[in-house]
């Protein structure tokens, strides 16, 4: 039986998905829901359920790269350490630097392999994984969506700006700092834009939620700002961050990728919408290489 691809999947199981991604309902009232929404609601749920091994694009064995876990301090953090994929090209010498923020459930594969992706342009990539106080990513995203609803988000945003500052200054960093998240992720690169004002040198949110309105002035990176075409809860705040985005005097770009859903970088499920993905992926290298470089 072939592969069920986004354009197969009735929308009204992909927004049930986009709800079951976001904790409104479990596993099983996802599947539930969907096997009566329509005929063959089941399968197109099942299909939706990530699948990391078919999603890598670059090994760990990658001969252009060097990864590994590295552990750091993070004072005022879940725990005050921090576990991170760091992953730098093997080439000799420093490199500018960009910090890879998962979703809302810890450093899986895919983000593994976006870290990756990002190292064999250039770059240093630290992609932190914000379970790691209270034992990482569990292996599965349902476990790991429980562990980071549970964690305390002040706390969890912290361990992103500390993550971002360490890579800033790690010895492999050129000096300059890019980041770049997804989902989750993508709300946390726009609130680091914020909370590292000049510190951070460019900024490329994924589908992520806004800054809040009146912490925009403090933005001081460029931004690219990546949106799905259905994606009604996001895309409802961007008129308002806009609009402060304009009175805030932030330099800005945004792409709003028609067809797409939230989720259409990741090519682990179907919600994965290949030339949208690959468009953002060569704008966002682009955007780095120009104010990174």
């Amino acid at each position: 039986m072939a592969e069920l691809t986004q354009s197969d999947i009735d929308q009204r199981v992909l927004d049930l998905y986009d709800e079951y991604c976001h904790g409104g309902i479990d596993r099983r009232e996802f599947l539930q829901r969907a096997s009566v929404i329509t005929v063959g609601g089941l399968a197109m749920a099942q299909a939706l359920l990530p699948r990391y091994a078919l999603a890598q694009t670059i090994s760990f064995t990658d001969q252009r790269i060097k990864a590994r876990y590295v552990t750091y301090p993070s004072p005022g953090g879940t725990s005050g350490t921090m576990r991170g994929y760091l992953v730098q090209p093997s080439a000799p010498g420093s490199f500018p630097a960009v910090l890879v923020i998962h979703e809302n459930r810890g450093l899986n594969p895919y983000i593994e392999d976006v870290a990756r992706r990002v190292a064999t342009e250039g770059f240093l990539a630290l992609a932190p994984d914000g379970l790691s106080p209270v034992g990482g990513y569990p292996g599965n995203d349902d476990d790991g969506r429980t562990l980071q609803t549970g964690l305390d988000q002040g706390k969890l945003r912290t361990d992103m700006a500390n993550s971002a500052r360490v890579l800033k200054s790690h010895a492999l960093s050129a000096g300059k700092l890019g980041v770049t998240g997804f989902c989750w992720g993508g709300g946390t690169t726009n609130f680091l834009a914020v909370e590292l004002g000049a510190d951070l040198g460019a900024a490329v949110p994924f589908y992520g939620a806004a800054a809040e309105t009146a912490r925009v002035p403090a933005i001081k990176a460029p931004l690219l700002i990546q949106y799905a075409e259905n994606d009604e809860r996001i895309n409802a705040m961007w008129p308002a961050f806009e609009t402060a985005l304009k009175a805030g005097g932030v330099q800005y770009e945004m792409h709003m990728y028609p067809g797409t859903q939230h989720g259409f970088h990741n090519n682990s499920t179907p919600r994965y919408h290949e030339p949208s993905a690959k468009l953002a992926w060569e704008r966002t290298i682009a955007f780095f290489k120009k104010h990174l470089a």
